[in-house]
């Protein structure tokens, strides 16, 4: 039973050795082709990309903007008195001559007015006669030696007088016979009712709007413009002509060109009002109808680039460009504008840059690459 163990226990002792043998032979064998390789490392291929060279230049550039016809000259015509409107035969729509009586308010009180000041011309006038007698009366007499000269001059005092009232109450005449014709209001300038603020049997303030009236002879084209969309160089300086068409008709239109701009924006929208001035605008260009403005410009030198090219940096745009080391490198970039299928650069490439138009999102800081054929610097 001994010899037995003993025995067992030597064949447990030479399977232990034969299998730590055979470990050793395994890490040595992983080791040699671990250094192999660390000697010979797998260098990648240059990857291949679509890519473009950058050359600036100028574009056509087309502006569209929507807005509405006015016209050029309107005016809120209302009485210079405050009174009761007892007749306003200015209707919405109505052709109206220079002129003409557009509305007039209650005038007995102001006719009232014009007889006392009649009067008070008249009085003043019979003063005057009297004080002209005196004068004279009184000279004669000082000239023979029976009146004072104090006498005189007291009698100088009252003609003077008498005239200055006279002046006074002429004065006074003259503006109650104009309260009394303010009391009509008229049309300023040929044009068309376009609105009215009051009725009759209503109490109006002077100043306040009882018609409105528009020249349709002269129309403008009235659009609101963001800052971004005005011209800043040589192109600023020149006279746009922009043609004008209906949104409903397309083919009615006509050119116009820019005759006013808001100095200010728009406290809401911060846009800017720009009026273009209409040449024979059509009639079925009416007050109020929607228009389109198209204006077209040749831009600054720009580079246009495939929307493809484009890639986010940290919220901004950017393009890969492939450096003289043949290693792409991520560039800033300013957009002018994105199109349906292209972007419009306005700054941050210069002529020459090579960038890469394709699969930008596969790309790595500094990877090498390599351009197609016939792409060149």
């Amino acid at each position: 039973m001994t010899l037995f163990h003993n025995r067992r226990g030597k064949h447990r002792l030479v399977a232990a050795s034969v299998a730590a043998l055979a470990c050793a032979a395994a890490v040595v064998w992983y080791g040699a082709k671990g250094e192999a390789a660390a000697v010979e490392p797998n260098v990648p291929e240059a990857k291949l990309v679509r890519a473009m060279a950058v050359k600036p230049a100028r574009q056509a550039d087309e502006r569209i903007a929507i807005g509405e016809i006015r016209p050029q000259r309107e005016s809120d015509l209302g009485f210079r008195l405050s009174g009761k409107l007892v007749q306003r035969t200015a209707e919405v729509g109505q052709m109206v001559n220079k002129g003409d009586v557009l509305a007039r308010i209650e005038d007995q009180d102001y006719r009232n007015r014009l007889a006392s000041a009649k009067a008070d011309v008249a009085a003043a006038e019979a003063v005057l006669v009297e004080a002209s007698a005196a004068e004279a009366r009184i000279g004669a007499l000082l000239a023979k030696g029976f009146a004072t000269r104090a006498n005189y001059d007291a009698t100088m005092k009252g003609l003077r007088s008498a005239e200055a009232k006279l002046e006074s109450a002429r004065i006074g005449f003259e503006m109650a016979r104009d309260q009394l014709a303010y009391t009509e209001l008229h049309a300023d300038f040929d044009g068309v009712v376009t609105a009215t603020g009051a009725e009759a049997g209503q109490v109006v303030n002077a100043g306040q709007m009882v018609a409105r009236v528009a020249d349709p002879a002269a129309r403008d084209a009235v659009f609101s413009i963001a800052e971004a969309a005005f011209s800043t160089g040589e192109d600023a300086r020149r006279p746009l002509e922009i043609k004008v068409s209906l949104l409903s008709n397309p083919a009615i239109a006509t050119i116009g060109i820019i005759r006013e701009i808001s100095p200010m924006a728009d406290a809401a929208t911060r846009t800017f009002q720009v009026k273009v001035a209409l040449r024979d605008a059509p009639n079925e260009m009416r007050f109020g109808s929607s228009v389109a403005g198209r204006v077209n410009t040749m831009s600054a030198p720009v580079v246009v680039l495939p929307g493809s090219a484009l890639f986010d940096k940290d919220g901004k745009p950017a393009v890969w460009v492939v450096a003289a080391s043949s290693t792409v490198e991520l560039k800033p970039v300013a957009i002018a504008r994105y199109e349906t299928d292209r972007v419009v650069v306005s700054d941050g490439l210069a002529e020459g840059d090579i960038v890469v138009t394709a699969g930008v999102n596969r790309l790595r800081e500094h990877e090498k690459v390599r351009l197609p054929e016939g792409v060149t610097r």
